[in-house]
């Protein structure tokens, strides 16, 4: 998993409540454990027509959304089922970061232990960035701040270990595995 510190990105705008794990990442793509080649299937059903042909007015499909690393969508984001391939497809597409009014429970789990920064904001600020596509965004997961192009920051909220585990890009395991001799000193009874 790569560190997260900082992430500056222009942001591509979904502007769709209850946008579910389905569309993010359609059943028929789930038969793979492998996360490399997800981001091509991202949002399939939207992107591409029934022939496979890219449908131009999808906003993953414009120019402008080439090398944006945040996506901006609506309220009640990755609800339905849990599945770790929607985090998976996001990050291998190219994105960071989502952010949201409101992130499902299960999506912002996944997305945390696999290293894309789920970011809830109040609604003023989601409206504002829903009104906005391509803004220049900052993202500082030291601060947890989100800095808008008019120079406004607002804080989000993030549990301490996840941020602990995206700052330092460790998953749950690697940061046990990190701690072996720790554990192996407690079990013998020898815990400092």
């Amino acid at each position: 998993m790569e560190p997260i510190r900082e992430i500056h990105s222009r942001t591509v705008v979904l502007p769709f409540t209850n946008i579910d794990t389905d569309q993010i990442i359609p059943a028929r793509f789930l038969r793979t454990t492998a996360r490399d080649g997800l981001g091509r299937q991202l949002f399939a059903d939207w992107r591409y027509g029934a022939d496979g042909s890219i449908k131009p007015e999808f906003a993953l499909n414009r120019a402008e959304a080439a090398g944006c690393a945040v996506l901006v969508a609506g309220r009640n984001f990755g609800c339905g089922s849990s599945r770790e391939h929607a985090p998976w497809a996001l990050l291998d597409y190219g994105f960071r970061a989502v952010i949201s009014t409101e992130i499902a429970d299960i999506f912002r789990s996944n997305s945390l232990k696999n290293g894309l920064l789920p970011i809830e904001v109040d609604e003023p600020t989601g409206r504002w960035l829903l009104e906005h596509p391509g803004a220049e965004v900052a993202i500082d997961l030291d601060t947890t701040t989100l800095r808008l192009p008019d120079g406004r920051a607002v804080r989000f909220p993030i549990e301490g270990f996840a941020r602990y585990c995206l700052l330092n890009g460790v998953d749950e395991l690697g940061f046990l595995l990190a701690r072996q001799a720790e554990i192996a000193a407690y079990e013998q009874g020898a815990a400092p």
